[in-house]
């Protein structure tokens, strides 16, 4: 037998609203309430498909950054199909691949794409505290998991609303909005200041290196050692040092052979050969290809192309074929240490940009590579240089390190998101009339609801 529909009351309603004790994700304040999504927000569904007005905007996916909010938008005059619509103060929130994170408070009418939700907060919330609310780690993996598809995975308007909301009262909710846009405003100030530092570091090693290979750094030196800048000499590559390309094989995680190192491996000057993958090969490859401490790999393709990293730890490893290795022919006339730090100086990159322009896919290849000029000088020269420039840009380096530590800014914005939705931001008045009166309040106005 079918059960009768019936009207429920605003105290059964406000019942059926909170989240049960043992749902409950995290504790917060007493004042507060553990709610569905539902109570906070509606889901609009007014559409539009004729789009004559000149003067109507459209906003797509692809107007919404990724965490970043609102960064454009399009007449609408080019549509064709059935789209959302969207008025000044809602907000708008990205369905499609939830991952991405994408959504706003918009300043404006329009209209949206189908993908994007436009969501009107109710009585019991303020607009920027759901559009925070949105920002948390908590609702994004919810979202995540309870998508739908694989390829183009969405979240449904129906599992959105059902997600486990901290309520808490309106004056609180204030308060909260106020703090976070206060905090996240120093952290904004501290962003630009950091990088600012961080581009002061770059032109310093820049003019660094500049002094270093036009004779400067060392001019002290070579004056106290009786020699001039007739020692130095310009001299290509390929006289040099040898180049090989790399291995083509498949990488592995089982460790079923050495090391495989590709060009993904080098980040930032810096390879962490825990991570590092693995790959068969023949022994008699192995001695071709094997890295030996000093060897140089430059990467050919892409958009690392002439990013270099030189060996300095003794690991059984061989090297990828997007890479291209560079060992020297006689040590006792230019060492490994001092061409390396050549292949971080200007002079090393406007001709490999030369080389490598012209192309769809930037690239050098080995000949390309052999026919770079150097400034040398002196093999105890290229010793003093090298001393010198560990010494300066170490220093440069450690600065550069704590600098980079204290740039964790988007992670520091979670943080504060994640007190701030546990009622830990230090604005909570345990006074307050409990947000529960708010929920209470709004199904009082609404009157029964037929279910």
């Amino acid at each position: 037998m079918t059960k009768k529909k019936q009207n429920l009351t605003p105290d059964e309603l406000l019942e059926q609203a909170l989240v049960p004790e043992s749902e409950r994700p995290y504790k917060v304040p007493e004042n507060w309430v553990w709610t569905r999504l539902s109570s906070c927000i509606d889901v609009c569904k007014e559409k539009l498909d004729e789009f004559d007005d000149d003067e109507l905007k459209y906003i797509g996916l692809e107007h919404i950054g990724s965490g970043a909010g609102i960064i454009g938008f399009d007449s609408a005059t080019h549509l064709k199909s059935l789209k959302n619509v969207f008025n000044k103060g809602q907000i708008l929130y990205g369905k499609l691949r939830p991952y991405l994170n994408k959504h706003d408070i918009v300043s404006f009418n329009g209209v949206c794409s189908t993908d994007i939700l436009v969501l009107d907060t109710k009585e019991t919330t303020i607009e920027k505290f759901a559009n925070y609310l949105l920002d948390t780690n908590e609702l994004i993996e919810y979202a995540v998991n309870n998508s739908k598809g694989i390829n183009l995975p969405r979240v449904s308007e129906g599992e959105l609303l059902s997600f486990p909301t901290p309520l808490p009262p309106l004056a609180e909710q204030q308060r909260i909005v106020d703090r976070i846009e206060s905090l996240f405003e120093k952290l904004d100030q501290a962003k630009v200041l950091i990088q600012d530092a961080l581009d002061s570091f770059e032109n310093r090693k820049a003019a660094i290196l500049h002094k270093a290979f036009s004779g400067e750094l060392t001019k002290k030196w070579r004056e106290e050692n009786g020699g001039g800048m007739e020692s130095w000499e310009e001299v290509v590559l390929g006289e040099y040092a040898n180049t090989k390309y790399g291995y083509t094989e498949s990488a592995q995680n089982e460790n079923v052979g050495p090391k495989f190192l590709r060009i993904t491996d080098i980040q930032d000057g810096i390879v962490m050969w825990e991570t590092v993958p693995y790959c068969p090969i023949s022994d008699d490859d192995y001695l071709k290809y094997k890295l030996n401490i000093g060897d140089i790999v430059v990467a050919r393709t892409g958009a690392t192309t002439g990013k270099s990293y030189m060996i300095i730890d003794d690991v059984d490893a061989v090297f990828a074929s997007y890479l291209i290795r560079i060992n020297i022919k006689r040590m006792d006339l230019i060492s490994s240490e001092f061409l390396y730090k050549f292949l971080q100086s200007q002079l090393y990159w406007n001709q490999i940009t030369e080389l490598s322009s012209g192309i769809a896919q930037p690239g050098v290849n080995a000949n390309k590579l052999k026919s770079i000029l150097l400034p040398l000088p002196s093999i105890l020269e290229q010793n003093e240089i090298v001393k010198i420039l560990d010494i300066v840009l170490e220093k440069e380096i450690q600065s550069r390190e704590l600098l980079e530590s204290a740039n964790n800014i988007d992670l520091m914005r979670k943080s504060i998101l994640a007190l701030a939705f546990r009622g830990e931001l230090g604005t909570n008045d345990p006074y307050e009339e409990s947000a529960k009166r708010l929920l209470k309040k709004m199904f009082d106005e609404d009157g029964g609801e037929l279910i």
